[in-house]
């Protein structure tokens, strides 16, 4: 399962969640991959979020990435 993110030229991708290292909003929404790479995309800082965290207690692991000392808020 993924995260569905729209890109700025409007096409909808989908996104492994765990690849995410870092999402930031300069203002557009820039999100850093594990491996470096930059995305850039519509979907504000706080949605983006919104759907890692929903992500994550769907598959089952947001109370123990929580728990482990994770920041996922």
């Amino acid at each position: 399962m993924m995260i569905r993110l729209t890109r700025l030229n409007g096409e909808i991708f989908l996104l492994n969640a765990f690849m995410i290292e870092q999402i930031q909003s300069h203002p557009d929404t820039i999100i850093t991959l594990m491996n470096g790479k930059k995305i850039v995309v519509q979907t504000s800082e706080s949605d983006v979020l919104q759907l890692v965290t929903a992500y994550h207690r769907k598959i089952g692991v947001y109370g123990s990435l929580h728990e482990g000392g994770e920041d996922v808020e």
